[in-house]
């Protein structure tokens, strides 16, 4: 059963709704349907439930709409909020003399104050929702690629790794994570756990989500081709069957994974609300719950550092006389773009060129003189190997000539000097936070081990190859703005509750 029964007695939701008590679901699942009599939603919506007194369907109302839907297709709240408001009102009453203490036996264990009865529920729902997540991902694993390996007529190794990414890598962490709580659950008195440390424990292991979350649209797309013969709908299913899952389509169950790593910070913060300060888990559930946002945050970022390689490709697909090696053969990043006047050793005349400050390194190209819009390709700076240098106004000593709003890049071995001048002192002040902010991205990338693989630079620079296959636009830059969907792990900002994934241009 996906849903999980947070309150003590099975009769209790009954009981809350014919009491008055305004009760929320939230969404596991997308529920299409064409039915009028249906409530539609989509995964992680919130459902105020209306009627349960069926146990395979419920009635349920959202904004303007209400109707059925499946009780497997959503999850009782931790926290009910307005409940819990009217409790805490009725509590406080109670206390004063005012009411009868009787009536709050529905809100409360047996013997427990509430909040302590409330870290309860959400110490009971995690370890339920892993130990349900194990299943999940162990049914998907021996359920799902075991069959398709068996099947070497229908699928090769390359499809397998595309649709279910690297989900036994994520399933044989998970078994490992979940030992690490049932050591530290108190069954007899959880709301005295202390799992916060299993979470810093395995905060880097969490990452691994982030190639699946990465790959996941990529999986989408091969599973629909798949579902499109009728041979692979029915062997799917089959496996479905087999393995006595419940009656939801591949690509739902494919897109947990994606949802679990979502719902760890809502979980841990729902947690931490209930955890009293003095308890002697607090400190590492305010610690785990930053960790676990801050993996989030990761995923986020290398997912909108994958969709910008895309672009850098096709802009170095317009550039016309490129020379060297491919931009992402050692970068990703656009940090920052512009025009300035560039003077070099041992050369004597100055040059207006368009630079393009990425990760590592920095491209400069001329303007054709006709065609404003085409960019000829001039040359780089490897930025590992250079220091910044702000020049002041007048006088400069190394090219004897008097400059305005100028920074020097200077190479640690010595042997190359360029001068660049801006036409306006804010810009040069933007240039210069420029360059800072490479450095801090180089320096962010060792410390997250972020990095490109060969097959995901190859497969850029052949979808750029590829979208201009006659006439080609000129000198576009990486870094203007497109048309661009908000994507966290390719799905909405609500997923990863960290907010919305920006396009690749920079704003200060």
């Amino acid at each position: 059963m996906l849903m999980l029964d947070l309150f003590p007695h099975p009769s209790t939701l009954l009981c809350l709704i014919s009491d008055g008590s305004v009760v929320y679901a939230e969404a596991l699942w997308d529920h299409v349907t064409m039915d009028d009599q249906e409530l539609g939603f989509k995964a992680g919506d919130v459902i105020e439930v209306v009627d349960a007194t069926n146990k395979e369907w419920w009635w349920g109302r959202m904004v303007d709409s209400e109707g059925w839907f499946p009780a497997s297709f959503v999850r009782l709240r931790v926290n009910q909020d307005e409940p819990m408001e009217e409790y805490l009102d009725h509590l406080e009453e109670a206390q004063s003399g005012q009411e009868d203490r009787s009536g709050l036996g529905l809100f409360l264990g047996p013997g427990l104050p509430c909040k302590e009865q409330m870290r309860t529920n959400v110490i009971n729902e995690i370890m339920s929702t892993e130990r349900d997540y194990i299943k999940h991902l162990k049914d998907i694993c021996e359920g799902y690629i075991k069959q398709c390996r068996k099947r070497t007529d229908m699928f090769n190794e390359e499809q397998l790794r595309t649709i279910f990414g690297n989900i036994e890598d994520i399933y044989r962490f998970q078994r490992k994570f979940l030992k690490g709580l049932e050591k530290k659950f108190n069954k007899e008195q959880p709301h005295l756990s202390e799992i916060g440390c299993c979470f810093l424990e395995h905060q880097t292991d969490f990452q691994i989500y982030s190639e699946y979350c990465n790959n996941h649209p990529n999986a989408c797309i091969q599973l629909s081709k798949l579902m499109k013969v009728n041979k692979y709908v029915f062997f799917f299913e089959a496996c479905r069957l087999l393995q006595k899952m419940i009656d939801i389509s591949l690509d739902g169950f494919l897109l947990t994974p994606v949802q679990k790593i979502c719902k760890y910070p809502l979980q841990l913060g729902e947690l931490l609300k209930y955890t009293n300060p003095q308890h002697r888990d607090y400190k590492d559930v305010e610690a785990a719950l930053n960790a676990m946002k801050n993996v989030a945050r990761l995923i986020n970022e290398r997912k909108r550092r994958l969709e910008n390689i895309d672009k850098i490709a096709q802009w170095q697909s317009s550039i016309e006389d490129w020379e060297g090696e491919d931009v992402l053969s050692r970068s990703s990043e656009l940090i920052f773009s512009g025009e300035l006047t560039k003077l070099s050793q041992p050369q004597t005349k100055s040059q207006q060129r368009m630079f393009f400050l990425f990760d590592h390194q920095m491209v400069f190209c001329k303007k054709d003189l006709l065609r404003r819009d085409m960019l000829y390709y001039k040359g780089r700076v490897d930025m590992d190997h250079m220091e910044v240098v702000d020049v002041e106004d007048g006088k400069e000593k190394d090219f004897n000539i008097s400059v305005k709003n100028a920074v020097k890049l200077r190479s640690t071995s010595g042997d190359q000097l360029h001068l660049l001048s801006a036409k306006k002192p804010e810009l040069k002040e933007r240039w210069i936070r420029a360059f800072n902010d490479e450095r801090r991205q180089v320096q962010h990338d060792r410390d997250t081990g972020f990095s490109l693989t060969e097959v995901q630079k190859k497969q850029a620079m052949l979808n750029a190859c590829k979208s201009h296959p006659a006439g080609k636009p000129k000198g576009r830059n990486p870094q203007e703005p497109q048309e661009h969907q908000p994507s966290e792990c390719g799905y909405t900002s609500k997923t990863y509750g960290v907010g919305s994934v920006t396009n690749n241009t920079i704003t200060k």
